[in-house]
């Protein structure tokens, strides 16, 4: 049940985090209602929106009420019940459909779904228990790692493998059976590239995302990124080509790593918006977050211009009480508060935009802040 959705409609958002608000925030620039899904009535989306159903995500009245009110229902996290959205779909458009999400909620399933499209990533292997774990541990080598098939984020269940001293910190991670086993790739830089396509097969790309984390967190994103532009190039074809092959509708983030050989090798799969594509919103013609909304509602889908270079560094909880003073140091500089209302160790509360044609320079000068 697919149709184009029209200004004044409602968009119904399950998840009720940063990336909801944010895709609250356009969606109201262009006139369009929003109502949430979210068990926090304080959630940032909430704070934006018309109206909020609080509840659990998996609560099958929840998602009945929300496609009763909404016209249109999108997601801003991949943990979302399948069944809950299959049984609501003959009632409420869902573009993005449970398909992608089925593979990207699952990394052997993401995984597979690359090789056998000949996309390129690291070597892998699925693992069902602890013995298992030890015979494909011999095929794939050391470095490896060793992760959860779902649920992980900002390095959680997952586990870095350097040598059999390492093999020690294999065991929580086992009991979440079955894991996945990647081989660490020799990379240059990780990057990432944002694209979106509507329902009628049209595709507006972002350009190439430098990443820079820390702790396994998402630290700064560089725009353009420093990678020759042949290699840039085949980054965007390649997103390109795996939005097709997955028939996307709506934004999709693909982490990747730029080897030293200049390969791109897909690690990761993101079915909505990313942080790696926050810059878009000052950078950009249109940000990740227009362009999602326009894809879930099937308006046409723009070239995508960067109007500037760019830095978007993360707020972690750990960096808020200085940003805040930063404030009144840089003006030229754009603060984003996420409005959430517990400040924690790592925990992402915001980020900041830095438009500048001196990339080198403004990164010494998020440095020199002492913050991060």
């Amino acid at each position: 049940m697919n149709k184009r959705i029209e200004q004044g409609d409602t968009i119904g958002i399950i998840g009720g985090g940063q990336l909801g608000q944010m895709l609250a925030f356009s969606a109201k620039a262009t006139g369009m209602k929003v109502i949430v899904l979210d068990p926090d009535p304080t959630c940032p989306t909430g704070q934006v929106c018309d109206c909020q159903i609080v509840a659990p995500y998996d609560d099958v009245n929840a998602i009945q009420q929300l496609a009763a009110e909404a016209d249109v229902i999108t997601y801003e996290f991949e943990n979302v019940d399948l069944d809950a959205l299959d049984a609501v779909k003959d009632v409420v458009s869902i573009p993005q459909g449970t398909e992608l999400l089925r593979i990207t909620k699952d990394r052997i399933r993401e995984k597979t779904f690359l090789k056998e499209h000949g996309f390129q990533t690291a070597k892998f292997a699925a693992i069902n228990n602890e013995h298992d774990f030890q015979i494909k541990l011999e095929k794939v080598g050391f470095p490896c790692y060793l992760k959860t098939c779902e649920g992980g984020y900002d390095g959680k269940g997952q586990v870095r493998l350097n040598n059999e001293d390492d093999l020690k910190q294999t065991k929580e991670i086992l009991q979440h059976c079955p894991c996945i086993l990647e081989k660490a790739v020799d990379f240059k830089c990780e990057c990432s590239v944002m694209v979106g396509r509507n329902v009628d097969g049209d595709i507006s790309v972002f350009p190439v995302s430098e990443n820079i984390h820390r702790n396994q967190i998402l630290h700064e994103s560089i725009v353009p990124a420093r990678i020759p532009s042949k290699v840039a190039v085949h980054a965007e074809e390649t997103a390109v080509a795996i939005a097709q092959a997955l028939d996307l509708c709506g934004i999709l983030g693909i982490e990747m790593f730029i080897g030293n050989d200049d390969q791109v090798y897909i690690n990761e799969l993101a079915p909505r918006p990313h942080n790696s594509g926050h810059y878009s919103i000052e950078a950009c013609n249109f940000s990740q977050f227009d362009i999602h909304n326009r894809a879930i509602c099937n308006w046409p889908m723009p070239q995508i211009k960067l109007l500037q270079p760019v830095v978007m560094v993360n707020v972690l909880g750990q960096h808020v009480s200085g940003v805040r003073n930063l404030i009144f140091e840089k003006l030229d500089w754009h603060f984003h508060d996420y409005g959430k209302s517990e400040v924690r160790l790592n925990r992402k509360m915001g980020h900041i935009t830095i438009l500048t044609n001196q990339l080198d320079q403004t990164l010494k000068e998020i440095d020199q802040t002492g913050i991060w």
